[in-house]
């Protein structure tokens, strides 16, 4: 069975943005796909249980749900199982509790946020803001994508500001949008992003 769309749940619209423009490079022309963004963490995980039971009445044999849901400061065992709890509880059938190809839902976390995985991509950051220097990703707080500390939005804040952008303050979307323009899904350093991404690609071959 071939899988023609994907249904992707965010948090915010600055994911919505980047994955608006992330999402053609790793699922060609196949499979077509459609994005929701909620009013922040805590509205994704309230309206969660419903909107997924509201799936588990419709949901074509060849679609898929992704949900997508930063860690920020969560346990990530414990985030993963209470999104997999609830799409349980609903009555669908998620990707970690099925050995096949059937699934419907995959819960995906952005470890700690969105922003993890633009330091994955120093290359795209600087193409899109050239005087961000290009020994960044060198500096042992920069080399793990997904372990920066002190929230990584924040940081990718400070990042940008001492280059000369975003004096005003950090402005998401627009970050998000030119970023994501560059980015380039096989080179990506953060973890967490190369599991989306490798449950993404995997999409055109079920």
């Amino acid at each position: 069975m071939t899988v023609e769309h994907l249904e992707v749940l965010v948090e915010e619209r600055s994911m919505e943005e980047a994955l608006r423009i992330l999402l053609p490079k790793m699922l060609g022309d196949e499979v077509s796909f459609r994005i929701y963004p909620s009013n922040g963490k805590q509205d994704l995980l309230d309206n969660l249980a419903n909107r997924l039971r509201g799936y588990q009445k419709w949901l074509p044999e060849n679609w898929r749900v992704a949900v997508v849901v930063d860690r920020d400061d969560d346990d990530c065992e414990e985030l993963k199982q209470n999104l997999e709890t609830i799409a349980r509880e609903a009555g669908v059938s998620t990707k970690t509790a099925t050995n096949s190809d059937r699934w419907q839902i995959v819960n995906r976390l952005a470890i700690e946020e969105l922003e993890a995985w633009f330091f994955g991509d120093m290359d795209a950051v600087r193409a899109a803001f050239p005087r961000v220097p290009d020994t960044l990703e060198r500096q042992a707080a920069f080399r793990d994508p997904d372990a920066i500390r002190g929230g990584t939005w924040e940081s990718l804040e400070r990042v940008l500001q001492r280059a000369g952008y975003f004096k005003g303050g950090y402005r998401k979307l627009e970050a998000a949008r030119e970023i994501s323009q560059h980015m380039d899904p096989s080179r990506n350093r953060s973890h967490s992003f190369g599991i989306f991404r490798d449950t993404v690609i995997a999409l055109e071959g079920e």
